[in-house]
């Protein structure tokens, strides 16, 4: 059997759609959740790794427009998409506009929405690269760091936060590229208008001038009805237009023209509509090097890089790490339920001493799995990934010491190996997890961001059900 999508939740008050939805998505390939209102959507969203959300507009007790404001301040990176009829189209505009994905319209077409949620899923993955801190004492703008290269961009957000200049935003994945875009925002005078994110990577090549600048009823098949595309739903805002390097070179001149003109026409319409928006890109590449190629075109690189902020990766402002790691063990301890004072010096050390190539997102994910591995109050030496516990010995380890360690018969192939210590691993794993939360399977799951029916098939399989 595939492997899942992944886990989505269907928030609708019809039964009728909720079972037309779960088979149409259990086809897809999804494992599929269900609520009949806001309250039991919230509650599903507590207790399991949802990678997105299709909530209705209107529903008793809590509708759509409080479960999304919910979200929106509690679980941000979980893309939810609207449903809502012909008459409500406006409030759904409304929603994009505070932070919903998207919106699909009763009744909806099959491909549309099958478009919009795999669209939504490759967002949530391609987001898992960046990294999204909270409000902190330390640094500006909800970015932790003190560090005089983190000063350095503070002070050019400060200079032109509030001015209609375009600004790329450059530097490796996980450096917080939104971050910076958000603040920008919000340090200006357009921060009560909407600020709309579009990753560039998650649209398909032949839909993102549709999705860019929306379409008319009729231009396409499954063009139901009028869409407004995020130029229109960015007015008197800002749109952030993430990994721009993967927009198209036969839709490069295209975005030229609305930057330099402000203005366009809806996919199929005739109509010249007028915005009043202001573009942030950002992007991992380095676009001089794919303009040589031919990729990007050097009069839009230009118009983009009026104001040029690039962000360092973590590897060049380390005395940010210690701020970073405690920020992250209070929000751990929250989440899990523990009481983790810290890390200890000599684990301090070696995250110091670590290369990090995927930035904070890296730093976050080893910071949690060593907290999950911490019996006590300190984490220490020991309970760090093994690539940061000897750093100057990981490279050097044998195959034969490999073989030892997983417990595999020597002459054993590479299949077997692997599969003997990645059953021993995920044995550790679940046994550390239900350990902590004293054999609830439910709260289990949560920490090991994977659905209950998943974690029990996999305690069966390794035979720690009966125990």
């Amino acid at each position: 059997m595939d492997r899942p999508k992944g886990q989505i939740l269907v928030a609708d008050d019809e039964p009728n759609l909720r079972r037309v939805l779960r088979a149409q998505l259990q086809r897809d390939g999804w494992e599929v959740h269900l609520a009949e209102d806001g309250e039991e959507a919230w509650r599903t969203l507590a207790d399991h790794h949802i990678d997105v959300v299709i909530s209705d507009l209107r529903m008793p007790g809590l509708d759509g427009m409080a479960l999304l404001e919910r979200m929106v301040a509690e679980h941000p990176d979980v893309p939810l998409i609207m449903i809502t009829a012909h008459g409500t189209v406006d409030t759904a505009v409304e929603a994009l506009k505070l932070g919903a994905f998207d919106y699909v319209t009763k009744p909806f077409d099959r491909d549309e929405l099958k478009h919009v949620i795999d669209k939504a899923a490759r967002t949530r993955a391609l987001r898992q690269g960046e990294v999204t801190v909270p409000p902190s004492d330390r640094g500006r703008y909800r970015i932790i760091g003190d560090s005089p290269k983190m000063h350095e961009v503070y002070t050019v957000i400060e200079r032109v936060a509030d001015t209609p200049s375009t600004v790329l935003i450059t530097g490796e994945s996980g450096t917080g590229k939104e971050l910076i875009a958000e603040a920008l925002h919000e340090g200006s005078r357009r921060k009560g208008e909407p600020f709309i994110r579009v990753n560039c990577a998650a649209i398909p090549t032949e839909l993102i001038e549709s999705e860019l600048f929306g379409y008319e009823k009729g231009a396409f098949t499954g063009a139901v009805t009028s869409k407004p595309g995020r130029f229109e739903l960015a007015d008197k805002g800002t749109l952030f237009l993430d990994e721009i390097a993967e927009i198209p070179p036969s839709m490069q001149v295209k975005l030229l023209r609305v930057l330099q003109e402000q203005s366009f026409e809806r996919v199929g319409g005739l109509k010249t509509k007028h915005v009043d928006v202001r573009v942030v890109a950002a992007t991992n590449r380095d676009l001089a090097q794919a303009i040589e190629a031919g990729d990007f075109r050097e009069d839009l690189y230009y118009r983009l890089n009026v104001v040029h902020l690039h962000l360092p990766p973590l590897r060049e402002r380390k005395r940010d790490i210690p701020l970073l790691v405690a920020h992250f063990v209070g929000k751990l301890n929250g989440r899990l339920e523990r009481r983790i004072e810290g890390f200890s010096p000599a684990a301090q050390e070696r995250l110091q001493a670590h290369q990090w190539r995927g930035n904070i997102r890296e730093l976050e994910n080893v910071v949690e799995r060593s907290v999950l591995f911490c019996d006590g109050a300190v984490v220490g030496v020991e309970h760090l990934p093994a690539e940061l516990r000897e750093p100057d010995e990981g490279a050097r380890i044998s195959g034969a010491a490999m073989l030892e360690e997983s417990g595999a018969d020597p002459s054993a192939g590479l299949k077997d190996v692997v599969k003997v210590a990645t059953a021993k691993l995920e044995r550790e794993l679940i046994q550390r997890a239900l350990d902590q939360t004293e054999g609830n399977v439910t709260h289990a799951a949560r920490l090991l961001k994977i659905s209950r029916k998943s974690l029990q098939t996999k305690m069966k399989e390794l035979g720690l059900r009966d125990e």
